[in-house]
């Protein structure tokens, strides 16, 4: 990703910065992604000139809300709201298969170091679609649109999840389906992962206001919901 990118603001006052984070951007260095050298942390800080502190995290492959605070006070304090679970997250994801109208995924996920931590994510079947295209031993393939509500903050928490019903974020590489990413890499030129950050809220650490901030969808995320011809406005 070139270093010239210019940051979408979805929302600035005197404490918060948010921007809609591109796909494929990581959040800040990592030893994970050495080869990497631009971060939405520096790029944030040389755009509006300030120091800002990252509050929370989103996977480099995930696109969407990423809230940033403007010194360390207002730093801690809304890092301490999302440790107690008082932030409202909403993401949409394209997986596979046709997904429950509802569902409530209660089950562990394994920390890098191997420690289970409990972990809860709802969902919602927004629609659901049904391809022309023959897919293994199916004369069809079949997609859902999920607005997904993360109710605790573990590390792929949304993508593990998914994968663990079987219905995997489309173009999810170390969780997903190998086949069906190589089917929307051929068909459709896609390269992004298909899971977006639309909506943060949370009471303001000043005003004690609720804040609400959405993000649009990116150009390649909206295109392949339009190509699958999900109904869906963002």
């Amino acid at each position: 990703m070139p270093d010239r990118v210019f940051l979408e603001i979805i929302y600035q006052d005197d404490y918060l910065v948010a921007i809609n984070k591109p796909h494929d951007l990581l959040v800040h260095r990592t030893k994970i992604a050495a080869e990497a050298d631009v971060f939405a942390l520096q790029l944030l800080r040389n755009q509006i000139d300030k120091h800002v502190y990252p509050i929370h995290r989103l996977d480099r492959k995930t696109g969407g809300v990423l809230l940033f605070g403007l010194n360390e006070e207002i730093h801690r304090t809304m890092q301490k709201q999302f440790a107690a679970r008082n932030v409202s997250k909403k993401y949409l994801a394209i997986v596979r298969g046709f997904t429950d109208d509802e569902q409530v995924i209660d089950y562990p996920v394994r920390k890098d170091n191997g420690v289970l931590q409990d972990a809860v994510t709802r969902f919602r079947t927004v629609d659901k679609v049904e391809l022309d295209i023959p897919f293994g031993k199916h004369a069809t393939s079949r997609y859902s649109l999920l607005d997904v509500f993360p109710e605790t903050g573990r590390k792929h928490q949304i993508r593990k999840h998914l994968a663990h019903i079987n219905h995997p974020i489309i173009a999810d590489r170390p969780h997903g389906c190998n086949k069906q990413n190589k089917l929307f890499k051929d068909r459709f030129d896609l390269m992004t992962m298909l899971l977006h950050a639309g909506e943060l809220a949370f009471s303001h650490p000043v005003s004690n206001k609720k804040i609400r901030i959405k993000a649009r969808l990116h150009l390649e995320f909206q295109r392949i919901t339009n190509e699958l011809g999900f109904a869906y406005t963002s």
